[in-house]
């Protein structure tokens, strides 16, 4: 009988033991989780920091009233289809008017947008097909003031950028400030733009659009 007692005894002291010694471990530790453990990122390790700059989108030319646009069909897969190219001035209530689908609002449209618009309309009421090509007739400009040789309207003939549209229009004079060159858009938004800054690092060097505006300061000595 006491090898009974004492027996059982030792087995509550191991029990005991074994039940402390789980209660001493970590309280973060996992015990049985059928979750994967994934460390929270640290404010001070830099490999976890970062930084969120609020980058506007590029402003893309919309079209407005009084442009001229194209609009070409084609595509459609039927020899019997002879589409040409169509041409209207945006009308005062921005509307253009294309034959079976009618008025179409183009004013405050990209190109790209017009384009898909266009195509909804036909696809698949008229065509199962269809190609649709939207372009400005327009002769497009922009402008450039202030503090260079040659000011004024300049023709828009492509791609170009803040210190190409400087140089259209002669480069910068003796008295111009490097450092506040001015992006206007047609959108009312302002890009402040370091001329030289500008010429080293291409990501510092805006896109011009058509009906943008370019300003250059006077250096103040």
């Amino acid at each position: 009988m006491k090898l009974f007692f004492k027996g059982l005894f030792a087995c509550v002291l191991l029990f005991a033991g074994v039940f402390f010694t789980g209660c001493a471990s970590s309280p973060d530790a996992p015990f049985f989780s059928d979750q994967s453990q994934t460390p929270s990122p640290t404010t001070n390790s830099p490999t976890n920091s970062a930084t969120f700059v609020n980058v506007p989108n590029s402003v893309v030319p919309r079209f407005s009233v009084g442009d001229t646009v194209t609009v070409t069909l084609s595509g459609t897969g039927s020899d019997n289809e002879n589409f040409q190219p169509y041409t209207e001035l945006i009308k005062e209530d921005g509307t253009i008017t294309l034959s079976l689908i009618g008025p179409i609002q183009a004013a405050g449209q990209t190109a790209g947008e017009l384009q898909k618009t266009i195509h909804d309309l036909y696809v698949p009421k008229y065509y199962l097909r269809l190609t649709v090509t939207v372009k400005s007739s327009d002769d497009r400009i922009y402008y450039v003031s202030g503090e260079v040789h040659s000011p004024g309207r300049v023709a828009y003939v492509g791609d170009t950028t803040v210190t190409k549209a400087i140089s259209a229009a002669g480069g910068l004079t003796d008295f111009a400030s490097h450092s506040k060159v001015w992006l206007i858009r047609s959108s009312g938004q302002r890009i402040k733009v370091n001329y030289d800054k500008a010429l080293e690092d291409q990501s510092q060097d805006p896109v011009v659009y058509p009906d943008d505006q370019i300003n250059v300061e006077r250096r103040i000595w």
